[in-house]
């Protein structure tokens, strides 16, 4: 698939417990938080783990990131489904072959409730 500026790309997970469970053993993130549930059985998945989905869709187009910003609007629980949609900002041929790209992308929850939003840039190799 071709990229050209404008085009939105969308990205749909439901984080589980076995979910937060494996990034905490891998990234060390064990804040109380995120090991004790609230009074509704909920953890908080860390907002790293939520930074994932746009990263994905960047790794689906092979970008290699130079830049990335994240602003975490609010908590992303267990059992939320989140909705993320990157679009792309920028996309541009350079001389030595590759392509110049820079997207945004805005993340909600399943009650339509923002939860992340930020940007990345980089190449296409």
């Amino acid at each position: 698939m071709t990229l050209k500026v404008g085009d939105i790309i969308p990205f749909e997970r439901t984080f589980t417990v076995r979910d937060l469970e494996l990034f905490t053993e891998i990234s060390g993130d064990e804040g109380i938080h995120h090991l004790t549930p609230d009074e509704q059985g909920r953890l908080v998945v860390q907002g790293l783990l939520t930074a994932t989905l746009p990263t994905k869709v960047g790794g689906d187009h092979n970008v290699l990131a130079r830049t990335m910003n994240f602003e975490f609007v609010r908590p992303v629980f267990t059992g939320d489904t989140i909705m993320c949609e990157v679009k792309i900002e920028k996309y541009e041929r350079q001389e030595n072959s590759r392509t110049a790209i820079t997207a945004s992308f805005l993340c909600g929850n399943q009650n339509g409730k923002e939860v992340l939003k930020g940007n990345f840039s980089g190449v296409i190799l």
